[in-house]
C-alpha cells in the first residue's frame, strides 16, 4: 500500500479484517519454501564480474525487498546508467513450485503494517534482494541519457555486483550518490515536459493523532532523493519499452487519457479542494503544477490517479504502437522483478535481445498470458488500497457525527450524487436526488463505522443518505 501510513496502529484491527476479506495470504506453501531454500543456495555461474563498480541502493530505510542497484558516469555529453536489476530468473525455474506460486500471486500485495511478498522472503529479502552484505546475482542494464534526456538501451547482461551501501530516502546526503545523479534526473524531468507527460505521485498519507483527539489525514511529502531515484527505474523502462517494440516483442504497460466525463469531474474535485484551474488549462498543464506541499493539490493529485480506467498489460503486437498517456511514450516494466511478475520475463527478453539470441518460447508465450494475470493482481491490489483508505476516511471521522462539512457535487447518477469534503481528502455518496455536479452544499456526518469501513452522511438541512 503506497499510500496510507499508520505509525501508531491505528487502523490495527481493521487492517486484521481486510486481510480476511480479500484472503491475502501469509505464508507461503510447504512446497514453495522448501522449493525457495534450495535456490538460495544456487551459485551464478552465467554472470560476468562487475564487482568493481561502486552501486549502491537508495529505497525507504526499512526496505529489504532491493531491486535495484546503481552507478552513473559520464560518457561524453551523455550520462551512462549501469542498473543492476534483481535477477529473480535465476534463482526461480519455470514451472518450479516458486513459479507456480508467483503466477497465482501475481505481483506484492502492500498493506500500512505488512506485505504479502511475490516470492518467499529467503529470495526476496535474501539471496535475490541486492542487499550489501554480499555479492549478488544481477541482470545489469545500460542505459544511455543524452543531454536531450531521451533514454535508450546499450546492452544487458548478467552480471555479479556488490552494493556498496543500502542508502534511504530520508537519510542519504549528495556525497553518498553518483556525482551525475542529479544531473540525470534533471535530464529525464525535462524530457518528460518536453514530451507533455504527467506523472502524477502523491506524497503518502499517514494516520496520526489529531491534537484535537482522535485520529487525522497528514501528507508526508515526497522527498528529492525520491523523485530523483525514480528518474532511473523511468528511463530504464523506457529504454527496454522501445527495445521490445523495435524486435516485436514483449509486454508494455498502457493507459488511455481521462475521458471528457472523468476530466469534468477532476474539475469539480479541483472546485471543491480550493485548487484553482482556470478553464483554458488542460489537466496534462493542471498536473504538472501540481505541488506536492499543498494539502488540497495533493487530494486532487490521488483524484487524479483514481480518474479514467487506469493502467493495464498488453503484449506486443504488429502495426500497433503500445501508448502510456501519462508517460506519453511507449513505457514497460522492468525494474522490479521481486515486486511483479511480469518484469522476470521483460528481463529475460531483454537479456536475449541485447546478446543476438532469439527470445525463449516460453518467454513469448508468458507476454500472452501475462495480461490476465495482471490485471487480476492489480485489481485485487486496487481494490485493498480502496479498502484501505476507506478503513481511514472511517478513522479520520470517528467522534464527529452531527458535525456539518461542506462539500461540492462531483458526480451524478441514479443512485444519487457523489461529493468530495472540501477540507477533508474524503468522498462521500448522498442519495439524494435533484443534485447538479458543481452545486456546493453542506452535509451532515451520520455514521463512521469502522467495522463495515462505511461513511453516510445526509444533506445538512435534513435530506437522509444511505
Amino acid at each position: 500500500m503506497k499510500t496510507i501510513v499508520d505509525l501508531g496502529n491505528a487502523l490495527g484491527d481493521g487492517l486484521a479484517a481486510i486481510r480476511s476479506e480479500f484472503q491475502i495470504p501469509s505464508v507461503f506453501p510447504a512446497a514453495v519454501l522448501e522449493a525457495a531454500g534450495e535456490a538460495a543456495r544456487r551459485a551464478p555461474t552465467e554472470h560476468v564480474d562487475r564487482t568493481q563498480l561502486p552501486f549502491v541502493t537508495l529505497d525507504p530505510a526499512s526496505s529489504t525487498d532491493l531491486d535495484q542497484a546503481f552507478w552513473i558516469e559520464s560518457s561524453g555529453n551523455d550520462l551512462l546508467l549501469h542498473y543492476a536489476i534483481a535477477d529473480v530468473s535465476w534463482f526461480v525455474d519455470d514451472g518450479s513450485p516458486i513459479d507456480i506460486e508467483a503466477w497465482r500471486r501475481g505481483e506484492t500485495l502492500y498493506l500500512p503494517d505488512q506485505k504479502a511478498s511475490l516470492y518467499p522472503p529467503i529470495l526476496s529479502e535474501r539471496a535475490a534482494s541486492l542487499l550489501p552484505d554480499g555479492p549478488r546475482p544481477a541482470i545489469v542494464l545500460s542505459v544511455r541519457v543524452g543531454t536531450d534526456g531521451n533514454a535508450r538501451l546499450d546492452g544487458a547482461e548478467r552480471a555479479v555486483v556488490r552494493s556498496r551501501a543500502k542508502l534511504a530516502y530520508d537519510s542519504v546526503k549528495a556525497a553518498d550518490l553518483p556525482q551525475e545523479f542529479g544531473e540525470f534526473a534533471r535530464r529525464l524531468q525535462a524530457a518528460e515536459a518536453l514530451r507533455g507527460a504527467a506523472r502524477v505521485d502523491p506524497p503518502e498519507q499517514e494516520v496520526i493523532h489529531s491534537p484535537h483527539g482522535g485520529f487525522m489525514l497528514a501528507y508526508r511529502p515526497r522527498l528529492e532523493s525520491e523523485a530523483d531515484n525514480a528518474s532511473l527505474s523511468l528511463a530504464a523502462n523506457l529504454a527496454v519499452a522501445n527495445a521490445l517494440q523495435a524486435h516485436h516483442t514483449g509486454i508494455f504497460r498502457v493507459m488511455a487519457e481521462p475521458d471528457s466525463e472523468a476530466v469534468e469531474r477532476l474539475r469539480l474535485t479541483a472546485r471543491a479542494l480550493g485548487v484553482p484551474w482556470p478553464e483554458n488549462v488542460p489537466l496534462k498543464e493542471l498536473e504538472q503544477s501540481l505541488k506536492p506541499g499543498n494539502p488540497g493539490e495533493v487530494s486532487l493529485m490521488m483524484a487524479i490517479r483514481r480518474a479514467g480506467s487506469g493502467a493495464s498489460y498488453a503484449p506486443y503486437r504488429s502495426g500497433v504502437t503500445p501508448w502510456h498517456a501519462a508517460m506519453a511514450a511507449t513505457y514497460a516494466h522492468a525494474t522490479a522483478p521481486l515486486r511483479r511478475l511480469a518484469d522476470r520475463y521483460v528481463l529475460r527478453a531483454v537479456l536475449a535481445i541485447c546478446n543476438a539470441r532469439p527470445v525463449p518460447a516460453v518467454v513469448e508465450e508468458a507476454f500472452e498470458k501475462l495480461p490476465q494475470v495482471m490485471a487480476r493482481a492489480d485489481m485485487s491490489a486496487s481494490k485493498i488500497d480502496r479498502a484501505v483508505v476507506d478503513l481511514a476516511e472511517t478513522i479520520l471521522l470517528s467522534g464527529h457525527e452531527g458535525e456539518a462539512f461542506d462539500a461540492v457535487i462531483t458526480d451524478v447518477d441514479e443512485r444519487g450524487a457523489k461529493v468530495q469534503l472540501c477540507h477533508q481528502p474524503v468522498v462521500a455518496r448522498l442519495a439524494t436526488k435533484g443534485l447538479l455536479p458543481g452545486d456546493s452544499i453542506s452535509v451532515r456526518l451520520m455514521e463512521a463505522d469502522k467495522a463495515r469501513r462505511t461513511i453516510a452522511f445526509e444533506l445538512a438541512q435534513g435530506t437522509p443518505a444511505v
